[in-house]
């Protein structure tokens, strides 16, 4: 542990010198495969050539100036951004947490418009928005929220994939927006049922609510579209993005459409260093890449070979209680906490996380070929059953 830093996360005994492509080499020149993706934002793997040389570029020729000024680069990544999403305006800023900060001030500034003047905001049980203060009481995991209460006011809670809780606060004149992820990531990797989403786009047209999605981890072709919603059919007004926009440079973006559109002007929002010709040019390269190797396609068709081989192997398998997912999003939920797995893989040159206490968490990034979803398929089978028997053993001679 390094005393000079604040004691803000228990970090795994490992430091990573080197990365390309799907590997990361530690200090010590061991290999890793990595199926975690710096919690789903290296979708392209580490040290992309095209993601460097535009840093390197843009670095020798100009990094930030400020949004007092026009920035071209900036203006380019919202139109490509805008019309992949079939949304209307982009506003950049640093990070997930900072753009879903964003969708709650434009449901204020909604709520102004229509007269409300204590608004709420509807969102689900086991979601999670960011740890700024209103996103964390935005957040539903109770854990989390502790210590820093009071709690910014305004959320009403509702099960995650229940359309009819949402549907029943139709009567409260006082909801002005939803705000919910298309997949959970923190609370678990949930897909909600078919329909979700289309029957949370009907109920905000008929209240004049906004329908707000978090896309910051399922967003940017993880799920095998560009953006997760875009399998629902939907076009959301506000859409929340970070993470794998900028491939490790911290970039997050809040695009709007539909009611949403008009409601910053000068003065209501803003940001010092969001959209800078730097992170602007990465998050088009970005962009380039992806387009030109159709990594949306490739997410979709190796995240459906991961998820068919972890149900091959550990489908039937007592102690393991769902293996489900989209694209190259996938969780492995099983009976009991697994925190501890993390540490076993590796030690197995394998590198994953666990969520919700119990669910192994798959990100790997999009780039990813047959023989490394082999391979994190065979080595999260062989973990989980070696984890899962000794109780298997105890139950049976119970």
């Amino acid at each position: 542990m390094n005393d000079a830093l604040q004691n803000t996360y228990k970090r795994l005994p490992v430091a990573f010198e080197r990365g390309e492509g799907v590997w990361l080499w530690d200090t010590e020149g061991k290999r890793y495969l990595d199926a975690l993706s710096g919690i789903a934002v290296c979708g392209l793997g580490h040290a992309h050539p095209r993601v460097a040389n535009a840093l390197c570029e843009q670095a020798r020729t100009l990094i930030h100036t400020s949004n007092l000024y026009r920035i071209p680069l900036q203006e380019k990544l919202a139109r490509r951004l805008c019309s992949l999403a079939g949304m209307e305006r982009a506003f950049f800023c640093n990070s997930g947490a900072e753009a879903n900060e964003a969708s709650l001030k434009l449901a204020r500034l909604h709520a102004r418009d229509k007269g409300i003047r204590q608004p709420k905001v509807v969102v689900m049980e086991g979601s999670f928005h960011g740890r700024t203060l209103a996103t964390l009481s935005a957040t539903g995991n109770p854990k989390i929220q502790q210590g820093f209460e009071p709690l910014v006011e305004g959320f009403v809670q509702v099960p995650y994939g229940d359309a009819e809780a949402v549907e029943a606060l139709a009567g409260d004149p006082d909801v002005v927006a939803i705000l919910v992820e298309p997949i959970t990531g923190e609370g678990g990797i949930h897909v909600p049922p078919p329909g979700y989403l289309q029957r949370l786009r009907d109920v905000a047209d008929r209240q004049g609510w906004l329908l707000m999605l978090d896309e910051i981890q399922a967003g940017i072709g993880r799920t095998g579209h560009w953006f997760a919603f875009q399998h629902a059919g939907i076009t959301p007004d506000v859409i929340s993005l970070a993470k794998g926009l900028g491939n490790g440079v911290p970039i997050g973006a809040n695009l709007v459409a539909g009611a949403a559109t008009d409601l910053f002007t000068p003065g209501t929002h803003g940001t010092t260093f969001g959209g800078n010709p730097l992170v602007a040019r990465a998050a088009l390269a970005v962009l380039d890449v992806m387009q030109e190797e159709a990594l949306c396609e490739q997410a979709a068709r190796q995240g459906e070979l991961l998820l068919r081989r972890l149900n091959e192997r550990l489908g039937d398998l007592p102690g393991v209680r769902a293996v489900r997912g989209r694209g190259l999003m996938i969780g492995v939920e099983l009976d009991r906490p697994a925190g501890e797995l993390v540490t076993t893989a590796l030690e197995r040159g394998l590198i994953l996380n666990v969520t919700a206490e119990r669910v192994i968490r798959l990100l790997p990034p999009l780039i990813i070929h047959d023989a490394e979803v082999e391979t994190i398929a065979d080595t999260v089978s062989d973990l989980v059953r070696e984890f899962l028997a000794p109780r298997q053993i105890n139950e049976v001679t119970a």
